[in-house]
């Protein structure tokens, strides 16, 4: 009754049978583009192929991808070639790509080129405008998903690392056409809070999840946020514009939370080696001032104070003995000056200096006599004056003009005629 029931590895083994040995599926040629793109360590690719309507799994073994000239990237349209069969694993069918050539360029690829483009020539990419994130914040906010591991990722990250930071969620959607808007709107109300560490992001996905970070709005948001923001978007390999436009990118959400706080036990060796060399320079600072105190108080002016008493007292006496010999040099000086202005010619002939002086006196008044215009006039000359000026030249002179011409015994006035 039994024996009509297979098992599921029976059923997906028959499949796999009919697919494989299927001439028309063991070479089949499609286009599609590219998303979810995996580069395993070992070579591997691992992706998804789609179109508009229908995807299907796709991997591409090492030894087909070294005979590549390009690196496939999610958002490429592609052109590949390979088997179609099933893994027995999860029962799904999926192609194993031998060949892939460029079909020209995703339409997502190019909007974030033209984008990326336009942003870095209006100065938004600029490294000299980045803010420096602190290296011990006290409040830190993050922009992304309330559920999800990224969220988890980043506060048990920062828990551990740096237990006194305040974490604050500003819950936003971050996939679909309302992801971008809302992204926006959660960074603005992050800047009422007084953060000093804004974390924005989300898990990995395909470029088309990770889209509303390469929208325009997100990264002027980010942009003009006062706050030091860290992007931390999709996996190490996701590059998104908000990468190029924050204060720092981050390859992984945990990676933003590791480069947003410290490491407490390296903060704590931090400041044990402060205090020990705190506890050196102190030691050797006391070491120094107890030297210094040793040797002053082994001078020899504080083992014999009366050695300074003694000193200034033979200065003094030194002082006293130069004072009387520069006293009694001068007074003999003076003593001897005294003598000769008391034997010098003038206190011994006085009057032969008056009469000398006499003469010179009378010498010079009848030299000013003689010089005198008292004397002109009194020989009969007169001196001619208009308007109180003495006229030296007729030429100076008009009609009708009013002289005052002086004598030795008076004055006259006259008209020129």
């Amino acid at each position: 009754m039994n024996d009509k029931y297979i098992t599921v590895t029976q059923l997906t083994r028959y499949i796999k049978y009919k697919i494989d040995n299927d001439v028309n599926l063991n070479e089949v040629f499609l286009r599609g583009e590219i998303s979810n793109f995996k580069a395993h360590s070992r070579g591997h690719y691992y992706f998804t192929l789609k179109d508009e309507n229908s995807r299907i799994n796709a991997i591409m073994f090492a030894s087909s991808t070294k005979k590549l000239k390009f690196v496939p990237q999610d958002g490429m349209k592609v052109l590949v070639t390979g088997k179609i069969s099933v893994f027995e694993a999860n029962g799904a069918y999926q192609i194993y790509v031998n060949d892939m050539l460029e079909d020209g360029i995703g339409n997502l690829y190019i909007a974030f080129e033209q984008l990326k483009k336009k942003l870095e020539l209006e100065g938004l990419f600029d490294p000299l405008k980045k803010k420096k994130i602190p290296k011990i914040p006290r409040r830190i906010g993050v922009v992304t998903a309330p559920t999800g591991a990224a969220i988890k990722d980043i506060i048990s990250t920062i828990k551990r690392r740096w237990p006194l930071a305040e974490i604050y969620l500003f819950p936003a959607l971050v996939q679909g056409e309302e992801a971008a808007p809302d992204i926006v709107k959660q960074i603005k109300f992050s800047e009422n809070f007084s953060l000093d560490t804004l974390i924005v992001g989300r898990g990995g996905g395909s470029i088309e999840d990770l889209w509303p970070f390469n929208e325009e709005i997100v990264a002027r948001a980010i942009y003009e946020c006062p706050i030091p923001v860290i992007s931390a978007v999709g996996h190490e390999i996701d590059f998104t514009i908000a990468d190029f436009v924050a204060d720092l990118r981050a390859p992984t959400p945990t990676g933003a939370a590791e480069m947003a706080v410290p490491q407490i036990s390296d903060v704590m060796t931090y400041l044990n080696q402060l205090e020990i060399r705190l506890n050196t320079v102190i030691t050797n600072k006391v070491k120094g001032y107890k030297e210094r105190l040793k040797n002053i108080k082994n001078r020899n002016v504080l083992l014999n104070p009366v050695v300074i008493y003694q000193a200034k007292d033979m200065l003094f006496d030194s002082i006293m003995e130069r004072l009387k010999y520069s006293i009694s040099s001068l007074v003999n000086a003076k003593e001897k000056e005294l003598i000769n202005v008391k034997n010098s010619y003038i206190l011994k002939n006085p009057y032969q200096i008056l009469d000398r002086k006499a003469n010179k006196y009378l010498q010079l008044v009848s030299k000013l006599e003689t010089l005198s215009p008292l004397l002109t006039l009194q020989r009969g000359y007169a001196i001619t004056r208009l308007n109180n000026k003495v006229v030296t030249s007729v030429r100076k002179l008009k009609k009708d003009d009013i002289l005052e011409i002086e004598y030795s015994d008076g004055s006259i006035k006259a008209s020129v005629l």
